[in-house]
């Protein structure tokens, strides 16, 4: 069966394409996807601006054609932080929902977290025990952790790479001063975090999910024999730290000669390393591993798993 999941994100809307059968993991067949960064379409409202939401059925209509034309069964349509939390994000998903001809899942900060924990778990499997899991999109963070296959405690806060780019580092290059008052604010943020996070057994493995962690890894990270042939990308935060100045000192332009960094990241990867910095500090993580599964496969599993399979 080919299934189909449409994530309409902050930064993107990416369409991951993938085979499906009865107790077998979902193969990716095509992944299809749209650069938006809509926080630039945010006004001083908080709402989407008209050329923002063209942007989004634009990119909607775009995807849905692929999907067709790939022979998807079930298209499977979330948003998640932007449209979310817009003042006229009501507005915004009726026109969403026209262009794609069905409904469209808004996806909660928890739901999020809960969905990518799910992905996370069923990569690493029972035996990973406690997982600790990060996940930086434009507009949130989510972090979740547990034993089980859903997180014991899953939480999001306002401090996706898109947003504290708008909010914190509007220049180009940023500088250290804004660079520290971004890092300020995400301690501020991550406190009360951290301490019910701290009430969890201390995890078994610490993990990153998300573009931005994956490129932040092959920046600072190093690699480690996986099983069957898959690299294992692990990012110490110390190394992580190490290159915020030389991120903060370069301009946009020049970040996409960096390992790893790629076009549509080069603007907000400052801001995701800062707060992935600081969520390692405040979580007391020296080192985190990076998973190729996240909230599109969380998706995919759990609509499988409700069909019955």
């Amino acid at each position: 069966m080919r299934l189909g999941v449409l994530d309409i994100g902050s930064n993107t809307v990416h369409l991951l394409v993938a085979n499906a059968q009865p107790g077998g993991r979902p193969l990716a067949a095509t992944s299809e996807k749209s650069v938006l960064r809509l926080m630039r379409y945010i006004d001083d409202r908080g709402a989407i601006t008209k050329e923002g939401t063209k942007a989004i059925v634009k990119a909607v209509r775009k995807a849905k054609k692929v999907a067709e034309k790939e022979g998807v069964v079930e298209l499977l349509a979330t948003a998640t932080s932007a449209v979310r939390e817009a003042a006229n994000g009501a507005e915004v998903i009726a026109q969403i929902e026209d262009a794609l001809g069905q409904s469209l899942q808004v996806l909660g900060g928890s739901d999020e977290a809960r969905f990518t924990f799910l992905a996370v778990r069923r990569w690493f499997g029972w035996s990973a025990g406690q997982i600790l899991m990060f996940d930086i999109g434009g507009g949130s963070l989510e972090v979740a952790g547990g034993s089980e296959e859903l997180p014991q405690l899953a939480e999001s806060v306002q401090l996706g790479a898109g947003r504290m780019t708008i909010g914190y580092l509007p220049n180009d290059p940023p500088g250290d001063k804004a660079v520290a008052k971004l890092a300020a604010h995400a301690e501020e943020v991550l406190e009360p975090l951290a301490k019910r996070f701290s009430r969890l057994p201390a995890p078994d493995h610490v993990v990153g999910s998300s573009k931005t962690i994956r490129s932040l890894a092959k920046l600072a990270g190093y690699k480690r024999p996986g099983w069957s042939g898959i690299e294992r990308w692990m990012l110490p935060r110390a190394a992580l730290g190490a290159w915020i100045p030389v991120l903060s000192r370069i301009p946009a332009e020049s970040r996409q000669e960096l390992p790893g960094i790629t076009a549509d990241r080069t603007f907000q990867i400052t801001a995701g390393a800062v707060v992935l910095h600081e969520a390692m500090r405040a979580l007391d993580v020296k080192e985190l591993e990076v998973s190729p599964w996240a909230l599109r496969e969380g998706v995919l599993l759990r609509y499988i798993e409700d069909m019955g399979w």
